[in-house]
Order: structure tokens, then C-alpha cells, then sequence
């Protein structure tokens, strides 16, 4: 009854902390029927006037010691839950974290960020209370009834078998519900999951939502999942206390009648005084467990609920899995890049790369070029691997990119987009991260490269605080701090995917010409929608719905009269009528 063998077994340290758990919770009824074997006595002894000073004062001792041992047996079963469940969060979110490391980039950008947010959190949170809590209060609620019944028998044996009668109908009670509750539950998840996805899309898009005055109606569309998830909670809620008070009622509807049996037993003469105030103490600690059990029932469905969710995140198959062969890539600074019948389609109706070949030869600028939707940035996900073509291969320096290991690959291999992103915290661990024993000096060089140490030592050196996505620094600044960044890491081949777009002049040329300087050592492919960038390039590869059309030099291609002057003409001239229109 809602034990879930997978979810104990992923964590095994918990299993002898549940089991020394259920231990001490015995160890404190036997405590509690040394208590009640005390106290009936002595009223026993009182009834029958036979009671005197020693054998108060020894039952006192008795009770107290047994009092003493339900104490410490109760401290020690709260000690022992909390060890049953403390490696729970870790162990999942590890797990969890694993997992979407392990998955391709294309991939883990396939998952709700708000869902993965609330299955590692509160998720995780009500999986603890399922092995701290109910695990152990399952394993004692069956032991105790037995116990009790095993002692009880000897004193009346029909009265301890109505008592253990009575005590299944509380599990009966429960499965019933779990019946209802398990579909409410997964119901009530699936829209908390919505509501908080909801939720963080409309926040992160709030400046366009507020650009475009659609705020008003995206909080008409929150108020009424909000209201739908109110409604659902209620439900759980009026769940839970229905069968609370369903289990109240069978529990202490089945203490009375264990109480009632035995005083009937009682007025027949087959119960002595000592007897029957021992079935009325004890009867109630039948049924205690079980109701205790039932109290932490609903937040193990929630527990169970939530650990369905993460076990279909775990059990998701990895589209590429990294080959056990692989072999690491040490190449420097001479990398060849051969693309040799590259196809990719991200469904079958349209491939975005189809039939490419072509070389990228180092210490030359190659700068890919074409209209939007052409392929440009499917190229660079299939060149960093982030996606895998269908069909073809990608070759650096003759080696397969698929036999290689990600690690070294990653090692020579530096992206720097438009969107690289900055972290919140000190720009010196920003910088780090590209290469973690860089010193103070070797920072500020690739500060320098990109015109940034000046303005880094006027605000408060390499300890100067960035913002999340370094909104405390302006757009070309931060696409100067992400090349700085890259150049630290010392890579063999930079790709630049869009780097000066949305950047200011200034900017925009100390990158490009970083960019042309930076060749002479390394291999450098750019992205590009900007043809005024590519002027300059060693080798332009024109790109059309994901076919290879022209290539050649600026001038040669320009010679051409083709796809690459149409959009050339067609970008100057806008730029003209731009210049034409800011000087008016």
C-alpha cells in the first residue's frame, strides 16, 4: 500500500534509518504497555484494598522509568526519521541535475523550466516527509496492532481479536481513498505545473508584454488559472478532511467498541478489574498508529505524485548518448573543419541543412551569410554540437565531431553568440569559469584585447559586482566581456554567432577587429546577418533554405551579380536611407 520499491531503492541509506525508526517507535509502545500493566495494577490493588506504601512507591518508580523509556524511545525514533530522510533532497537533485547534464543541449531546452523548478524544490520536499514520515509510520502501524494482540490475547482473547478485527478498517479506508485522491492529485500537479509555467513565461516576457499593452489581458488569463488551481486545491483540501474525519471515525469507533467488549466481558465474570482497565487503557493504541498513518497518507500522495514526475525526467531516453570510445581532441590552433553531406531537419516536412559541403581552413575568417531562416544558426548548433545531423558528417581535423569527447572538444571549441550569457555575481568569476587558474594579470589582458580593463578598474576592479545577465552593463559591453571571456579560455576554433548584432559602433569595431587579428593564430568562423562585416572575410559561404549557393570572396561574389549582391545592395541601401534620415 503506496510503497514505491523503485523510490526506496534509489535511495539505500534511508532503508536501516526507516527500519531503526519503526524500532524505537516499538520501543516506546512497549513503554506505553509497561505503563498501562502499571497503572491498572495499581487501581487493581486500590479496588481490592490491597494497595500499600511500597507497592505505591514501586509503581511509581516502575512508571516513571517506563515513561522515561517512551520518552527517549520517542526522541530517538525523531532522530532516526530525520537520518531516514536527510539524504532524500540531495540524492534526487542530484540526480535530477545529472540527468539534464547528461542530455543534449536541444534537449534540456525542451524542458518546462517551472516544472523542473517545482519537482526539485517542493517535490523533493514532499519525498522527504514520504521517507521521514510515512514509511515508518506504514511498517509500525502494521507491527503495533500485533503486538498489542499478541499481549492482549492472554487476558481475553475474544475481546483482542474484536480490536484486531476492527483495525483493518482503517487501511480498507484508505486504499479507498487513494483510489479518488490519486487521479485528483495528478490532476491538481498538472495544473500547478501550468500555473507556474504560466507564470514565469509572463514574467520573463513582461517588458513586452507592457511594450504592447497586453499586460491587463495576460493577468485575465492568470486570474482564471488561478482560480482553476483555488478550485482544485479546495477539492484536495475537502479530500483530505473527509477522510480525515472518516478515519476518526473508525478509529475511535473502533477503541469503543474493543472498551465496550471488554466491560461486557467484564459484568459476564470473565475479565478481572485489572483486565478490563487494561483493555480500556491500550485499546486506543490499536487504532493511534493507523491514524497517525492516515495523517501523512495524503502528503505521501503528494510525495508519490511528485516522484512520478521525476522519475519520468529520469527514465527520458537521451536522444545522443556520448560514444564509450570517444577520443579526446588536443588539437591547437591549426583545426580544419570538413562538413561533408550535411543533412538536418527539425521535422519532416522542412530541412533546415540540406546536402552541405564545404571546408573551413584555419588562420582564415569564414563568415556564413544568408536571409533569415536560411540555416545560419542550425549550422552553428550542428557545429558545437548541440544538435546531431541526420545525415552526413562534421570532421575536425579528419576526426569524427560525434567520436570525440565533449570535454577536449569543448576545450578547443568556443562559441560567443549574441546571447552569451553573464551571471550574477563578481565579474572575476565570470571570467573564471572560462579558465579557473587565470591570474588577476591574465584577466585584464583579455580585458585590454577588448578596450574593457580601464572601465573594469574605475568600478571597482575584477571584484566588481555583475548582475544577473549583466543588466548593470550596457549591450556592447557585455558582448566585449563574453568575447574577453573567450579569449581567456585560450580556445583552437572561435565561432561567432552574431557577436556585434544590437551593439553599439563603438563596440561593433573593437570586435571586428579583434576578430581579424585573432585569425592569424586560430580558426574563425562568423555568423553573420551584417554583409558590411564580411567585406573583409577570407572566405563567404552564402547560404540558401539550408543549401550551399555561392562562395567566394567578397569581390568575387559581388562579381557575380547573384544571391549575396541582391542582399548586399539591399542592406546599403538601407543603411543610406538610415544615415540619410538621422542627418535630416
Amino acid at each position: 500500500m503506496m510503497i514505491d520499491k523503485r523510490l526506496i531503492n534509489t535511495v539505500e541509506d534511508s532503508k536501516k534509518w526507516i527500519a531503526a525508526t519503526v524500532l524505537w517507535n516499538w520501543l516506546a509502545l512497549v513503554g506505553s504497555i509497561v505503563t498501562a500493566v502499571t497503572f491498572a495494577w495499581c487501581l487493581h490493588q486500590a479496588f481490592e484494598q490491597t494497595l500499600s506504601l511500597t507497592s505505591a512507591v514501586i509503581f511509581f518508580i516502575v512508571l516513571v522509568a517506563a515513561l522515561s523509556l517512551r520518552v527517549f524511545a520517542g526522541k530517538m525514533a525523531g532522530k532516526a526519521s530525520y537520518y531516514a530522510s536527510t539524504h532524500v533532497k540531495h540524492k534526487l537533485r542530484t540526480l535530477i541535475y545529472q540527468k539534464l547534464a547528461s542530455m543534449p543541449l536541444n534537449q534540456v531546452n525542451q524542458q518546462s523550466t517551472s516544472s523542473l523548478v517545482q519537482i526539485a524544490s517542493e517535490g523533493v520536499e514532499q519525498i522527504e516527509i514520504y521517507f521521514g514520515r510515512y514509511l515508518p509510520q506504514l511498517f509500525y502501524s502494521l507491527l503495533a496492532p500485533l503486538t498489542l494482540f499478541l499481549f492482549l490475547v492472554f487476558f481475553s482473547a475474544p475481546t483482542a481479536l474484536v480490536l484486531l478485527v476492527c483495525v483493518p478498517l482503517i487501511p480498507i479506508s484508505i486504499i479507498a481513498v487513494n483510489k479518488i485522491a490519486k487521479r485528483l492529485l495528478a490532476k491538481y500537479w498538472a495544473i500547478y505545473v501550468g500555473l507556474g509555467s504560466s507564470f514565469l513565461d509572463n514574467l520573463q516576457g513582461l517588458v513586452t508584454l507592457k511594450i504592447y499593452q497586453d499586460d491587463d489581458y495576460k493577468a485575465k488569463q492568470m486570474d482564471i488559472e488561478a482560480e482553476h488551481f483555488r478550485k482544485i486545491t479546495m477539492k484536495v483540501l475537502t479530500m483530505q478532511l473527509n477522510s480525515v474525519s472518516l478515519m476518526d471515525l473508525l478509529a475511535y469507533g473502533g477503541a469503543a467498541i474493543g472498551i465496550l467488549t471488554a466491560l461486557l466481558q467484564f459484568q459476564a465474570g470473565h475479565l478481572t478489574v485489572f483486565a478490563v482497565i487494561l483493555f480500556i487503557l491500550l485499546s486506543s493504541e490499536f487504532f493511534i498508529p493507523l491514524r497517525l498513518l492516515g495523517s501523512f497518507f495524503h502528503v505521501a500522495m503528494n510525495g508519490k505524485a511528485a516522484s512520478d514526475k521525476i522519475f519520468t525526467l529520469l527514465d527520458t531516453p537521451i536522444t545522443q548518448t556520448q560514444a564509450e570510445s570517444a577520443v579526446n581532441f588536443d588539437e591547437k590552433n591549426n583545426i580544419q573543419i570538413t562538413l561533408q553531406n550535411l543533412h538536418f531537419a527539425y521535422s519532416a516536412e522542412k530541412n533546415a541543412i540540406n546536402g552541405l559541403n564545404l571546408t573551413i581552413h584555419p588562420h582564415q575568417l569564414t563568415v556564413f551569410v544568408g536571409k533569415s531562416g536560411c540555416g545560419k544558426s542550425t549550422l552553428v548548433s550542428l557545429l558545437m554540437g548541440f544538435n546531431h545531423a541526420q545525415q552526413g558528417q562534421i570532421l575536425f581535423n579528419g576526426k569524427n565531431s560525434s567520436d570525440l569527447h565533449r570535454t577536449s572538444f569543448y576545450q578547443q571549441i568556443c562559441l560567443v553568440s549574441h546571447s552569451s550569457y553573464i551571471f550574477k555575481g563578481s565579474l572575476r568569476e565570470n571570467m573564471l569559469m572560462a579558465q579557473i587558474n587565470a591570474s588577476d594579470e591574465q584577466i585584464y589582458q583579455a580585458l585590454s584585447q577588448v578596450n574593457l580593463a580601464d572601465f573594469v578598474r574605475e568600478n571597482g576592479g575584477l571584484d566588481m559586482p555583475l548582475l544577473s545577465r549583466g543588466n548593470n552593463l550596457s549591450g556592447g559591453q557585455i558582448q566585449r566581456l563574453a568575447l574577453a571571456r573567450a579569449l581567456l579560455h585560450d580556445a583552437s576554433c572561435y565561432i561567432f554567432d552574431e557577436a556585434t548584432s544590437n551593439i553599439d559602433v563603438e563596440s561593433e569595431e573593437i570586435i571586428l577587429q579583434f576578430i581579424h587579428q585573432l585569425k592569424a593564430e586560430k580558426t574563425i568562423v562568423m555568423i553573420s546577418h551584417r554583409l558590411a562585416n564580411a567585406v573583409q572575410a577570407d572566405k563567404i559561404y552564402v547560404l540558401d533554405n539550408g543549401q550551399l549557393v555561392e562562395q567566394g570572396t567578397h569581390s568575387q561574389l559581388m562579381e557575380k551579380q547573384g544571391l549575396y549582391t541582391e542582399m548586399f545592395n539591399q542592406q546599403k541601401a538601407l543603411e543610406n536611407i538610415r544615415t540619410g534620415a538621422n542627418y535630416a
